[in-house]
């Protein structure tokens, strides 16, 4: 992969990664970004909608339609804001909660095959490297 540009790495490796994920969610009725979303809600307290978004670097479109698929599977319910009579909470069902620890299981999973064939030294490369990559795009220094 020398030969490779950096973008093409990363790109490779994510779709690499996603199709795996997606595979493994399928077995579950669901998708990588849906598992992702489950996530990403807080099991107890709920998560506002306005801040699920950016929470997940996704965009407002992309994100409504993924809550309109978990609200379809009975995954998420929208609740008010006792907080904010404007905003509304996104809940996890009982559902929801048992398909949230179920995709958590299978990100600890990755996580640890992975830890467990890599060192310790190459994946703290790999998070300095990728910080710095982030640190570049969001400093716009690249372009």
């Amino acid at each position: 992969m020398k030969d490779k540009t950096i973008d093409y790495v990363l790109r490779t490796t994510w779709l690499a990664v996603q199709k795996m994920y997606n595979e493994e969610a399928s077995d579950n009725g669901i998708t990588m970004a849906t598992g992702f979303t489950l996530l990403s809600v807080d099991p107890q307290n709920g998560t506002p909608s306005t801040s699920l978004g950016p929470k997940m670097g996704m965009e407002a479109t992309s994100l409504s339609r993924i809550l309109k698929t978990l609200e379809g599977l009975s995954l998420i319910e929208r609740l008010p804001n006792p907080n904010d009579g404007r905003g509304v909470l996104i809940h996890l069902t009982e559902s929801g909660l048992k398909n949230r620890e179920e995709v958590k299981q299978i990100v600890l999973q990755f996580n640890s095959v992975i830890k467990n064939e890599i060192s310790e030294e190459k994946l703290n490369h790999f998070y300095e490297v990728s910080d710095s990559i982030m640190n570049l795009i969001s400093n716009k220094k690249i372009f």
